[in-house]
């Protein structure tokens, strides 16, 4: 199976902007482990900006553009050594990719961009994507990597999409204040009201939240990929899921 996984910021780092090491850590041996299994596994990853505000002991995320994309500079160099690292443990090589909205807009580019893809698949590479935060402005902007991912997981023609957050899944309301909502376990449809369950922004580190998700559910569902939103504090839930145990919430495309 190819596999697309997104991690969101609040899944790699710690509120003050620092790696949460033993879940990245664990993170990179399930997905080493997952391809050992023959799976193609591509991850999109979040948290340049997160680890640039921790790395440069600023204190919160910059509002400003320039200050983020400095945060991302720098936060980006410690992501890609990091992950390099890890996965090497298991003899797994990586591979950067950066990207912006442009680069699937224009026909060139994201030929370019799938024929690359393919062929680190090929090569038995795991690609790490993440939005170009550095250059990326309003006008060239995914604006956020659930989106992305979906956008990425349609590209690749992926059969299943996994947005790993700080949540189980889709719920009848915003677990973090009704105490009676319920996981939705699977989802047919994206009707008027499950996107109405959207809500607003997550983590104060990141940029997403339940309407992307819906969002990136929108894209996948129409191109025929399934996604699965679970929660990303532990990744062994991916084995759950891959072995067929009800995780998070599935929405199931056409």
């Amino acid at each position: 199976m190819r596999i697309v996984v997104k991690v969101g910021t609040s899944t790699l780092a710690y509120p003050t902007g620092h790696m949460n090491i033993r879940r990245v850590e664990e993170l990179c041996k399930t997905l080493s482990d997952l391809k050992n299994a023959g799976h193609e596994v591509i991850l999109v990853s979040s948290g340049a900006i997160g680890m640039g505000v921790g790395k440069l002991s600023l204190k919160g995320r910059p509002a400003d553009i320039p200050t983020k994309q400095a945060a991302a500079a720098v936060g980006q160099c410690e992501l890609m050594y990091t992950y390099d690292r890890l996965f090497s443990e298991y003899n797994h090589t990586v591979a950067q990719i950066l990207l912006t909205a442009a680069d699937f807009r224009d026909e060139v580019r994201s030929t370019n961009f799938s024929n690359t893809l393919l062929r680190l698949l090929e090569l038995e590479v795991l690609p790490i994507i993440n939005e170009n935060d550095t250059v990326a402005t309003e006008e060239i902007s995914v604006g956020d990597n659930d989106t992305l991912s979906a956008m990425v997981a349609v590209n690749a023609s992926a059969e299943l999409l996994v947005l790993m957050s700080d949540i189980d899944g889709l719920y009848t309301a915003d677990p973090h204040k009704d105490p009676n909502a319920t996981l939705i376990p699977t989802v047919h449809a994206l009707t008027d009201e499950i996107m109405a369950l959207g809500g607003g922004k997550g983590s104060s580190l990141g940029t997403g939240g339940m309407k992307t998700k819906l969002h990136a559910a929108e894209i996948c569902m129409s191109a025929g990929c399934d996604m699965v939103i679970l929660n990303g504090s532990n990744p062994l839930n991916l084995y759950d899921l891959l072995e067929g145990r009800p995780v998070g919430t599935r929405f199931c495309s056409h």
